[in-house]
């Protein structure tokens, strides 16, 4: 148990962050599954080792750990583990993460071995979008590896552990003197220049591509210094040479984020998911069904349990140590030196990349199975026997030698039984068998073989009239009008099996495939059908009426709603979506066709979504007149309520007060209340004189002034008879210094 653990187990930390198990410990922190008591929401705490938080490089790994806090947290994107907290707990930096149900991008390699790829193009795609929002905010992960790639219970993406980040501006790591990474992912400049760039990110993110396609990276070594060497000097193998029957534009994509020169790579992460959008939607559906195949397991000569041991064999083969290619994260006080390359031990590879059958599969099951000794080959009948058979008729001693050659075939894999009595005595009863079916097929004349092996066991496919074929060259059913062929085919007395599907190619009521497909195929009489897929013609959508009202179901999720129009050619460009005082956040402001438009379904639909309200700085209103007040505040879309009181120190009809700081960030359509100065409080002074003394200081303090009693000849009757100021001057309540304004009395 680490001492993180056990300086947090059973602990509430900072009275908010209760831990509930450890889910996994790193080479600098432990990660915990906790409660956030305050909000009743599961996260994740990283805990510092103490080792680390109490060595003499403290300082430098507790800069790193923040700096993971501050870099996530800089980022606002689906794509990326969110940062809600760091503090200090009993000596150790901890941060508080998104909890993600889910698995990482190495776990799922393990399972799956190679993707398809539709999904790798759709996992890339997620990877290069958080990574985009990190290159736009300045910030490189440099990191950037399968283990560090997290896929949520919804099969999302989302990036994590940014403790190797880096601010774009610093375009090297000299402050730290060490180059730092995972060496199977590295890029070239990292290597030699200990440069961080965003280009570097791009990199790793081809070299997980070229994994998830082919099931290992490109360069393997028992030594990180070989991987590194080969990353500097050697370029990435192409797609094409180790993926064969991939699409060549998927190749040159990873090809271009793998160059070695920084210049040869996409500027950042926008770009290259820019060029990977335009390259899946160049992809047809064969070409994203494409996968490299797994490793075959040959069949071994002995029992089962050596077919076992094999299989566990080939996956060991297949899957390097982790530590040789994956995790092999490196420490260097300088760069690595192209002098001379380490040498690179001879890699047995487990797995057949191409995916290419062993031809001789078939042959080695045989002679495993069927002992070639103890098999014979029933001799085919000559001409002369053939024409004895059938009485000197020789019309059908082609057909009848052609149905004996057939049957031997099956003779030729029976086991002729040696040291089997029982074996010899089945395979003496199947020869004598197929001779009599021979003799018989000769015996019933022509008649029998036509119609069991000759013309009239099949029919033969019928041309259409409306395809033209060139000579000599195979007539495809292809492109006929079905409803023309549909009659042909009766008349031919041959079944279909009709099936219908959209297509973007093929006009509607056409054929667009068939089983089998060429004129002249033979369908068998008795067991044969013809199986047709005509063509509806290009699927055709219509745009929801409700995408733009942000209320509906398809208004709160444009996207989808358009996907499940059918839509499949959607423009969402995020740098044009607008902010709106009106339309909430991920609501469309604008759709192009417009809603009801009906349209084939391939056609482009330009989306402009809501940015929701956009956020404001509250002006510094306070001293100003209403006037400006008004402009500064329309200026912004706020709204203002004004209410107004007395000031002695603010001029009348300027602002005392708002409800908000200066520089406070609000939102457009915010509200922001205002107090406007009416000036100093005067009153007309009331007439006291005559009054008791006790009366008389009641009413005046009542209007907030203080009163001040002279007694001059003694004050036997308590009843005012003078007052300074005389009654019905004006006063003001409140004098210049703040202090109230003073009415003395005379009293007798």
């Amino acid at each position: 148990m680490s001492e993180a653990e056990d300086t947090t187990r059973d602990r509430v930390i900072d009275g908010r962050y209760r831990i509930l198990r450890k889910v996994a410990e790193g080479g600098m922190a432990t990660v915990y599954e906790a409660l956030d008591e305050r909000l009743n929401r599961h996260v994740a705490v990283k805990v510092i080792h103490t080792q680390l938080a109490q060595g003499p490089h403290r300082a430098q790994f507790e800069q790193r750990f923040r700096r993971e806090a501050q870099s996530a947290a800089a980022i606002a994107n689906p794509h990326i583990v969110q940062v809600y907290d760091t503090g200090l707990f009993k000596g150790l930096d901890y941060l508080v993460m998104e909890y993600v149900h889910g698995i990482s991008l190495r776990q799922e390699m393990g399972r799956q071995g190679t993707f398809t790829l539709r999904e790798t193009m759709r996992i890339l795609g997620e990877i290069l979008d958080g990574l985009s929002s990190a290159h736009q905010a300045g910030v490189v992960h440099r990191d950037i590896k399968p283990e560090n790639i997290l896929i949520n219970d919804r099969g999302h993406v989302e990036i994590t552990d940014f403790g190797l980040a880096r601010a774009t501006s610093q375009a090297t790591l000299s402050s730290t003197g060490m180059l730092l990474g995972t060496a199977a992912y590295l890029a070239p400049e990292t290597i030699e220049d200990n440069q961080a760039t965003t280009q570097g990110d791009l990199y790793a993110v081809g070299i997980i591509a070229y994994e998830m396609l082919t099931g290992a990276v490109p360069f393997a070594g028992q030594n990180p210094v070989t991987i590194v060497f080969k990353h500097v000097h050697e370029d990435v193998p192409a797609l094409t040479r180790v993926c064969p029957g991939i699409d060549p534009s998927v190749s040159d994509l990873v090809s271009r984020l793998t160059r070695r020169s920084i210049e040869g790579r996409p500027k950042d992460a926008t770009q290259a998911l820019t060029e990977l959008n335009r390259v899946q939607r160049g992809l047809d559906m064969q070409a994203l069904q494409f996968i490299v195949p797994a490793p075959e397991v040959p069949v071994p000569e002995a029992g089962a349990d050596d077919l076992q041991t094999t299989a566990a064999a080939s996956r060991e083969a297949s899957t390097p140590a982790q530590t040789d290619q994956h995790d092999a994260t490196i420490a260097m006080d300088q760069p690595v030196s192209p002098i001379s390359p380490v040498p690179v031990p001879p890699q047995e590879s487990g797995r057949n990349l191409a995916g290419s059958a062993d031809p001789m599969g078939t042959r080695r099951y045989l002679l495993n199975h069927v002992n070639p000794e103890r098999t014979q080959v029933m001799p085919a009948m000559t001409t002369d026997q053939a024409r004895t058979v059938q009485g000197g008729n020789d019309t059908h001693v082609q057909g009848l030698q052609t149905g004996t050659a057939h049957l031997a075939q099956y003779a030729a894999i029976l086991p002729a039984g040696s040291g089997n009595p029982k074996g010899r005595k089945h395979r003496g009863l199947v020869i004598t068998l197929i001779v009599i079916l021979v003799i018989a097929l000769a015996g019933g004349g022509g008649g029998a073989w036509w119609y069991f092996f000759g013309p009239g066991s099949y029919r033969i496919l019928p041309k259409p009239d409306d395809v033209a074929c060139a000579q000599d060259q195979d007539c495809k059913v292809i492109g006929a009008d079905f409803a023309k062929y549909a009659r042909t085919l009766k008349v031919s007395g041959i079944d279909v099996d009709t099936a219908y599907d959209y297509s973007d190619r093929v006009a509607k009521g056409a054929i667009m495939a068939a089983d089998p497909d060429t004129v002249g195929a033979r369908v068998s009489k008795r067991t044969g059908r013809l199986n047709l897929t005509v063509s509806k013609g290009v699927r055709r959508a219509t745009v929801p009426e409700d995408l733009l009202t942000a209320g509906t179901p398809e208004g709160k999720d444009p996207e989808k709603a358009l996907r499940a129009a059918g839509f499949s050619r959607i423009d969402h460009d995020r740098s044009k979506d607008q902010y709106s005082m009106d339309v909430p956040e991920g609501a469309a402001i604008s759709v192009d066709p417009v809603p009801g438009t009906t349209t084939r379904h391939d056609t482009r639909v330009t989306l402009v979504l809501s940015k929701g309200r956009m956020p404001v700085a509250m002006p510094d209103i306070v001293g100003k007149s209403k006037e400006e007040t008004n402009a500064a505040l329309e200026a912004l879309h706020l709204k203002v309520t004004y209410s107004q009181d007395w000031s002695d120190k603010v001029p009348r009809d300027t602002v005392i007060s708002a409800s908000h700081q200066a520089q406070e960030q609000l939102h457009w359509g915010d509200t922001v209340s205002v107090v406007i100065s009416r000036g100093p409080q005067v009153i007309t002074m009331p007439d006291v004189k005559g009054r008791s003394q006790d009366e008389a200081t009641r009413i005046l303090e009542g209007y907030g002034l203080r009163v001040n009693i002279s007694a001059p000849l003694g004050n036997l009757t308590h009843t005012v008879r003078f007052q300074d100021p005389n009654p019905g001057s004006q006063v003001r309540v409140v004098t210049g210094d703040g202090s109230p304004s003073v009415v003395t009395l005379t009293v007798v």
